[in-house]
């Protein structure tokens, strides 16, 4: 863990005290804290005594104008490798899982796109409330990770499910996941994102509904494993991943020469919705003339997925270890995504149901069908960031099992 950034949020509750000990732990091994401190935590423990552990200011103001010219909000999450809530409250707790940013904590929860870890500490009745629990099922889907509560005496004399994990505790969880963020390091991987765009003319062109979401999802969940990654994508308003090399094109041809310049690569996943026609172009404007409808003269487009999965093929002794495509369908989902496997000679395809009362396309949420050698997995339905971290981890897996054998 040496070298790594922890932003710490001190939350409300007797168990604050624990958030001393658990900087003075991390320092141990190297880990450099930054806090910032509630309202309520401040009621437990002062600024001084952590500013005096973690040796850096300590923040609590969101509408502070000299914190935010010396260090602004955003910064505090984007400059850190893990957020750590400890004591994690109730009300913490729902804030989070509501999407709430009225203080400074809440806002670096809700802007930052580093792993989150969350050690909860509350009175038994308020941890057992059904609120409660249904906030942390929330936020368990969504990728929030949770060490404790432990059963044991709590504040005002009372017993049972709500005291904080202990310091070590709450170490050893940093230290797993910092371990699983490291499972692709040294790996290289390519992803392809978004439509691609063929022109009819210098003003027209073919395109599709695809918003790149999905595959921007993948190709930042990849990265946050630790990958050295590639991103190709088509015109898209998705913003560039962070620690991506992120490659824009336009057209399929494009795309697939930016996808033979990223190569040798051990892991491709091709997302991208790619046009499978392109128009034989006019080099000026169509004009309308009395009526009369041009006709269009379509060209396949160079087929990505079968190019890079094929041996014998450009990419033959520089194949990419595993090499995963999309079937985006509309009907007969899984057979069409086990025909296209077969075809294409991918590893996996992750089949899925784009029709328009799914609004997968442009949408935020996707149900995915894993289909490799073994079958179908069925995965459910999920925001698309979720099932970018959840096909990251599959990924991991995958090669720690061929490292194994």
């Amino acid at each position: 863990m040496r070298g790594k950034k922890i932003l710490l949020i001190i939350g409300g509750g007797i168990a604050a005290y624990k958030s001393l000990d658990l900087i003075r732990r991390l320092a141990e091994r190297g880990v450099k804290s930054r806090a910032i401190l509630t309202h309520a935590g401040a009621e437990f423990v002062t600024p001084l005594s952590v500013s005096a552990l973690t040796a850096d200011k300590v923040y609590s103001e969101l509408f502070s104008l000299t914190d935010e010219s010396e260090m602004g909000h955003l910064r505090l999450a984007q400059e850190s490798d893990l957020l750590v809530v400890a004591p994690a409250s109730a009300d913490l707790l729902a804030k989070l899982a509501g999407g709430l940013a009225d203080d400074l904590a809440s806002t670096a929860l809700l802007a930052t796109d580093k792993p989150i870890l969350i050690a909860p500490a509350m009175n038994v009745r308020m941890w057992g409330h059904a609120a409660t629990q249904e906030n942390l099922a929330r936020l368990a889907a969504r990728g929030v990770q949770r060490v404790g509560p432990n059963a044991g005496p709590l504040a005002e004399n009372e017993s049972g499910m709500g005291r904080m994990a202990e310091p070590l505790e709450i170490v050893a969880a940093i230290e797993k996941i910092f371990v699983a963020d490291a499972a692709l390091s040294g790996r290289r991987a390519l992803v392809t994102s978004g439509p691609t765009q063929e022109p009819i003319d210098p003003v027209r062109y073919i395109a599709n509904r695809s918003s790149g979401r999905q595959g921007h999802a993948i190709a930042a969940a990849l990265a946050r494993l630790g990958a050295d990654c590639v991103l190709v994508s088509g015109p898209t308003n998705e913003p560039d991943p962070p620690g991506v090399k992120v490659v824009h094109i336009e057209t399929a041809r494009e795309m697939l020469a930016a996808c033979g310049a990223a190569l040798p690569v051990d892991i491709a996943v091709f997302a991208a919705a790619v046009a499978d026609w392109r128009a034989d172009a006019a080099s000026s404007k169509l004009k309308k003339k009395g009526g009369a409808v041009p006709t269009l003269t379509l060209i396949e487009n160079p087929d990505i997925l079968a190019t890079l999965s094929q041996a014998g093929s450009q990419a033959n002794n520089r194949r990419p270890k595993l090499v995963i495509g999309f079937a985006a369908e509309t009907d007969d989902v899984i057979a069409n995504a086990q025909a296209k496997r077969a075809k294409k000679g991918c590893d996996w395809i992750l089949a899925n149901d784009v029709s328009p009362a799914t609004g997968v396309f442009g949408g935020d949420n996707n149900t995915i069908h894993l289909v490799d050698t073994n079958g179908v997995e069925n995965w459910p339905a999920m925001p698309k960031r979720e099932i970018g971290d959840r096909l990251a981890r599959r990924i991991a897996a995958f090669f720690a099992a061929k490292a194994a054998e």
